[in-house]
Order: C-alpha cells, then structure tokens, then sequence
C-alpha cells in the first residue's frame, strides 16, 4: 500500500528555527524550508557542515555562497546545491529571500542546529 498522506503548510504559522528559518513541509526523505528578508552581514557567517545535502532556490535579494574555497554570486531566480558535508557560509548581501530543500530534513535529529 502507497503511502496517501497530505500535508500543507502555511508559511505564516509554520515553527521557526534558531538561525530564524522557516520551517515548510517535510516528509520523510526531504523537507524545506523558507529564508526570508534575512538582512545582510558586513562578513559571512561561520563556515560549518552539515550532514545533509541542501538545494536551494533564490526569490529576492543577492548572497555570497562561499563552498570549498569558491565563491558563488547567488541572485533572483538562481538556484544551488551544497553537498552533505561541504565546508561552506554565506554572506547576504541585500535583503535575501530564498526556499531550500533539504535530504534527509535539516530539522529532524538536531541537524540543524548551530
């Protein structure tokens, strides 16, 4: 038997995360979740890890994807990937919105946290 559950998320009440992610729908091999008008740093974060691979999709603004030693212009209508275990940071450089998918969910097993 196919699993014939539904979910639907309304981004105005979904939870919130520790480094103010939204968190959308997720199921049990992926899950997304929404950065929105995150405002821009004068320097990029803390470069870390993950044990998740993360695509990403971006609705406004600009950031700096900085992966492996690279540094990627992300701008509307652009979209990346960052590998489980990439050594990465961002730098948000306007105003930046974007909905990231996440494999397996960030949030589950406190993947995303720090």
């Amino acid at each position: 038997m196919s699993d014939t559950s539904v979910k639907k998320v309304d981004s105005t009440t979904s939870p919130t995360g520790q480094l103010g992610q939204k968190y959308l729908a997720s199921g049990k091999s992926v899950s997304m979740r929404l950065w929105e008008n995150e405002a821009p740093t004068p320097e990029p974060k803390p470069s870390g890890t993950r044990e998740y691979e993360t695509v990403g999709y971006v609705i406004s603004g600009k950031a700096e994807l900085h992966i492996e030693g690279q540094r990627i212009l992300l701008e509307p209508g652009n979209s990346w990937v960052v590998p489980k275990g990439s050594s990465h940071t961002y730098k948000i450089l306007e105003s930046f919105t974007a909905v990231e998918a996440t494999s397996p969910p960030a949030q589950v097993h406190g993947r995303d946290e720090d």
